[in-house]
């Protein structure tokens, strides 16, 4: 089995368990059960929530795009395709609106479109529902937006199912990759935020009163996405198709354009618009971008 192989499923088998493991915490601590936390709980999981925002932005303009560009550059030189129009970016395009049209349309399912404006993956804080006071959501700051009026099996399965179609897209980048440098900083981009937001969606679910064995199920599932996503990646560059290194580079596309929307729409907008400890969270995504920088450098 060669060497790359080997690391793309010790990525795909570490990112399930781990997934699981975090998932799950939630579930065995009573204090998870009857509140969100504290207000140090909540800044703790912001500023890792920054962190993860500069991981993956790192790992978006320094591996994920470049690599990409290349590869999708070669393949339409080696296909004499001869064209003015943009191709690579129209691809990373469809990527980036694949993934808002499918958000959408499960926000719409749920009949959230008209209650709240955070999506689903957001990790806003104090986004408007037309209730409460400020105070109240000040103080509702967390990862996974809370609706106290929302507390519902229903909305907590549309959120799973928004969560899990990000999560096959993730782990699609990582199958696509050919260097072991390379799946190692996106599964670490993966990890950060992936733990992040299964701690949140387990909070969430205990929170929406879902029975403990569907807390279990859909924390289970949902950390079998990522793999599912690695999975179809292997596939691809294993079939070794006579299009293969075509729908190989196209998937990547599609793969980037997930990731930006992640990066620039999700994660670092919500946390950047918050009012707490700003200077800190630049700090942060500093640091995260940083560490991604430097593991570029060095491999």
């Amino acid at each position: 089995m060669e060497y790359l192989l080997k690391v793309k499923l010790g990525a795909l088998v570490g990112l399930l368990i781990l997934t699981l493991f975090i998932g799950l915490i939630p579930a065995r601590m009573k204090w998870f059960r009857e509140t969100s936390g504290t207000e140090t709980h909540k800044v703790l999981l912001s500023f890792i929530s920054c962190f993860a925002g500069g991981v993956f932005l790192a790992a978006c303009l320094l591996d994920i795009i470049p690599d990409y560009l290349s590869d999708i550059g070669a393949e339409l030189e080696a296909r004499a395709v001869d064209t003015d129009f943009p191709v690579q970016e129209f691809i990373m395009a469809l990527g980036f609106f694949m993934v808002l049209i499918l958000e959408r349309i499960v926000l719409n399912c749920s009949g959230q479109s008209g209650e709240e404006s955070a999506p689903l993956l957001g990790h806003g804080h104090g986004h408007g529902h037309g209730h409460g006071t400020a105070g109240d959501l000040e103080g509702s700051s967390q990862h996974v937006h809370v609706d106290k009026q929302a507390h519902s099996s229903f909305r907590s399965f549309m959120l799973f199912l928004s969560l899990s179609l990000h999560s096959v897209f993730e782990g699609l980048a990582i199958g696509l990759q050919s260097k072991e440098s390379q799946v190692l900083q996106i599964c670490i981009a993966i990890l950060v935020h992936k733990s992040i937001i299964v701690f949140s969606l387990s909070v969430k679910l205990l929170q929406s009163a879902v029975k403990p064995f569907w807390v279990l199920a859909y924390v289970g599932v949902f950390a079998m996405m990522s793999p599912l996503g690695i999975g179809i990646g292997i596939s691809v560059m294993e079939a070794k198709l006579e299009s293969g290194t075509l729908i190989q580079a196209v998937l990547e596309g599609l793969a980037a354009g997930t990731f930006i929307y992640i990066t620039f729409l999700e994660i670092l907008p919500h946390e950047l618009n918050s009012p707490e400890k700003p200077l800190l969270k630049v700090l942060f995504i500093l640091l995260g971008f940083s560490i991604m920088a430097a593991l570029a450098f060095i491999g």
